[in-house]
């Protein structure tokens, strides 16, 4: 008897209580926020009856997002216990919020069941991200296979550069989309997951070779051809997807996410100006070929108090400004507090066009205002801080590369399009994690979320020797 609660005392005691606590209060805010939404779609001149409150069906996605992230809480706690406590909730948190959104963008774009597409989604990640987890057991197997991953993203990379030439205007900003049957894949979202692996693997079993530097030009020092010349390969699929495939915000991110990994891998502020100049140079050298790339700057420049001629031209020109401006135009009205879940005006025939996509982040700072925008910018704060703890916390160079390279993929991509929504850079088509509609992105974010976790888990496991 004794034994028995000496057992049970023990598996409470080891239980992801934080996590689960963590999990809580988002779930409230979830119903809370369905409710209202729900609410706000009720006929204003109707009377309020209990049978017409929304407590059966129309809560039926967001209480299916709780019960798969409870159920993915209850995986983690019998095989993954001693992985990070703090992800899953925040995750979950920016999760919910674009399952909420979906539904509430859906009718107004003429998608009334975008919601249920999103959740879908979800569900597959979650699904994925376990997989992800129990098919990698031991970590560093990616490592023995980083140049298969290089591969693989080459692979990625060719298929959409392809599909590129499809495209009969050769000026103008191409998709990085696949059509397979009935579903659209974006090959860029394992393209970046590859492209970290591989430098990750790269960089931590020729770290001092590159950090020394053996090749001089004038004040630089660069690493040796044999050590330079596999980055300078994947570097270069970067400025290719930037002049050929007319990508920006893919060509930035892979750009980031190099310069990140640079520096993680060798601690050398040279290298990471002397790539930062290659890219000012190139960028300007697409600025004078490119007509779009020129389009897009001259958007960044539109001056929306002292309104004229050439703004009007540009806001009314296909591809110009008219959706930045209407986006600014949307974070406006929402001022402080923001005008409440579903009584704002974000989509529309003319209103922000893509906003479920490109644009989601208006619709957000329209309807839950500056307090609401910073409350997300501050959970993706806190996400790219757990992730560089995990990569801190890892038990080798390859994993604390491998960890800190893909939190700066969060990092780097929130950044990016969060500035391209508040006209502070060029919009591009990079998806916000976790909030953007649609399944690459949700499933790619998911095996980076799974990979982060695994990572926590084993190098606890590797410092307390109990599994």
């Amino acid at each position: 008897m004794a034994q028995m609660a000496q057992r049970s005392a023990g598996v409470l005691r080891r239980y992801r209580w934080t996590e689960l606590w963590l999990l809580i209060l988002p779930f409230v805010l979830f119903l809370l926020a369905m409710t209202q939404l729900l609410l706000s779609n009720l006929d204003p001149t109707s009377s309020l009856k209990i049978n017409n409150l929304p407590i059966g069906q129309g809560l039926t996605p967001i209480v299916g997002l709780i019960a798969a992230l409870l159920g993915f809480h209850v995986v983690m706690n019998i095989f993954f216990r001693k992985a990070d406590q703090f992800l899953l909730p925040l995750v979950g948190v920016l999760t919910g919020l674009g399952v909420i959104m979906s539904t509430r963008l859906g009718p107004d774009i003429g998608i009334p069941g975008l919601g249920n597409r999103q959740l879908t989604w979800v569900f597959i990640g979650l699904v994925i991200c376990l997989g992800t987890m129990f098919a990698l057991r031991n970590i560093n197997w990616l490592a023995r296979y980083k140049y298969t991953a290089a591969l693989f993203g080459v692979v990625m990379f060719c298929t959409t550069l392809v599909n590129t030439f499809k495209v009969k205007d050769l000026n103008s900003p191409t998709h990085d989309q696949l059509n397979i049957g009935p579903f659209n894949f974006q090959p860029s979202e394992l393209l970046k997951i590859c492209i970290v692996i591989f430098f990750a693997a790269y960089l931590s079993e020729n770290r001092e070779i590159l950090a020394e530097g053996s090749l001089k030009f004038g004040p630089f020092r660069l690493p040796p051809l044999r050590q330079l010349g596999p980055i300078l390969m994947m570097l270069g699929i970067g400025l290719l997807l930037f002049l050929v495939v007319r990508e920006l915000g893919l060509a930035l991110l892979i750009y980031g996410i190099f310069l990140c990994m640079i520096y993680l891998g060798t601690s050398k502020i040279s290298y990471v100006v002397t790539s930062a100049l290659m890219a000012v140079v190139f960028g300007f050298i697409g600025y004078l070929l490119l007509g779009y790339v020129k389009q897009r700057f001259a958007v960044v420049g539109i001056d929306m108090v002292n309104w004229n001629a050439q703004s009007d031209a540009l806001y009314y020109e296909i591809g110009g400004g008219g959706q930045v401006v209407q986006g600014l135009i949307a974070i406006a009205s929402g001022g402080i507090l923001g005008a409440g879940l579903g009584l704002g005006h974000p989509a529309g025939k003319f209103f922000v066009p893509a906003v479920h996509t490109d644009m989601v982040l208006t619709a957000f700072a329209e309807e839950l205002g500056l307090v609401g925008l910073f409350a997300i910018i501050g959970i993706y704060l806190l996400i790219v801080y757990r992730g560089f703890r995990i990569a801190m916390e890892a038990s080798d160079p390859f994993q604390q590369l491998l960890a800190a390279g893909l939190t700066s993929i969060f990092a780097i991509q929130t950044l990016i399009i969060s500035a391209g929504n508040l006209k502070i850079m060029p919009l591009t088509g990079i998806p916000l994690p976790f909030m953007t509609y649609g399944g690459s992105s949700v499933f790619a974010n998911f095996i980076i979320v799974g990979l982060l976790l695994l990572i926590s888990h084993r190098s606890k496991v590797e410092r307390e020797g109990d599994f």
